[in-house]
């Protein structure tokens, strides 16, 4: 089993993941992920929220992809925080039957964050540390790399992710606004609400490409929720009801609100024709 939040399964997380499966295939066990919802820092932090790389479902889909055996979600609440650095421990052992645990070198659990390294070495589960991980000189880390993306440094960002930043969500029904100007757009239902990024980029989910709105959209009434919106190019097919997974790509622009129509239209058509050149068209 290996613990922790995983927020963007990283290049790093997957360095343990990695890990993780081979040492589960050697031992003839099952590989097993414990992570948490919501986020111990939210937990005792509420009223001041992290931005999050992923959703706990976008976590879990990676788990499915890379084929781990077994997903344990804890409801991070008051009754687990008070649990002691014993208690913990005696829930891998006794309950959830773990013969080996990997871990960074920095894990830290129990009340308080009493337990570490010394408590595990003591407790008859073999204990398996991995080192951090770094790409030139810098540490691979979720913190490092929300920097990076709420920086707009969505380029590099992915380089550290291991693969381009995504959000997926449900294709629903919109206000049709979209369609209304000539630029459908599928709008993508988001449990994923705290992304650490905004702005108008060139995505692509599946073969499709196309540009994104992820923002408010002032130009309109305004909305209080987040909410994505694609416009794909060159796609006319109906996606509603489906799940996709968007991946963003390039960054064209920020968000802003527009005092006509008209300039709106100018600018949607500014930002195609800037996706298009960084997709190299593509026959777009």
């Amino acid at each position: 089993m290996t613990i922790g939040n995983f927020d963007g399964v990283h290049l790093g997380h997957q360095a343990l993941l990695t890990e993780l499966k081979k040492r589960a295939h050697d031992l003839g066990l099952e590989s097993a992920v414990t992570t948490f919802e919501p986020n111990p820092k939210d937990f005792f932090n509420p009223k001041k929220p992290q931005t999050r790389i992923s959703s706990l479902r976008e976590k879990i889909e990676f788990f499915k992809k890379i084929k781990i055996d077994r997903v344990h979600i804890v409801k991070f609440n008051q009754k687990f925080s008070q649990l002691t650095a014993n208690d913990f421990i005696s829930i891998l052992s006794k309950k959830l039957m773990v013969k080996e645990i990997i871990i960074g070198e920095d894990f830290r659990f129990g009340k308080g964050r009493e337990g570490g390294l010394k408590e595990l070495s003591g407790s008859g589960i073999n204990l398996n540390v991995q080192n951090k991980i770094f790409i030139n000189n810098v540490r691979i880390s979720s913190t490092f790399i929300r920097q990076l993306l709420a920086n707009d440094n969505l380029e590099e960002a992915n380089k550290f992710i291991g693969r381009p930043y995504s959000i997926s969500g449900k294709v629903t029904h919109g206000k049709k606004r979209g369609r209304e100007i000539g630029f459908p757009t599928a709008n993508i239902y988001m449990r994923h609400n705290r992304p650490p990024l905004k702005g108008v980029f060139a995505v692509k989910f599946g073969d499709y490409y196309g540009v994104a709105n992820l923002g408010f959209r002032p130009s309109f009434e305004g909305v209080g929720k987040l909410q994505l919106e694609v416009h794909l190019l060159n796609f006319s097919s109906n996606l509603y009801g489906q799940h996709v997974n968007i991946n963003f790509l390039k960054k064209l622009r920020d968000e802003k609100k527009f005092t006509t129509i008209e300039d709106l239209k100018e600018q949607i058509k500014l930002d195609i024709d800037k996706a298009k050149l960084f997709f190299g068209n593509k026959n777009l």
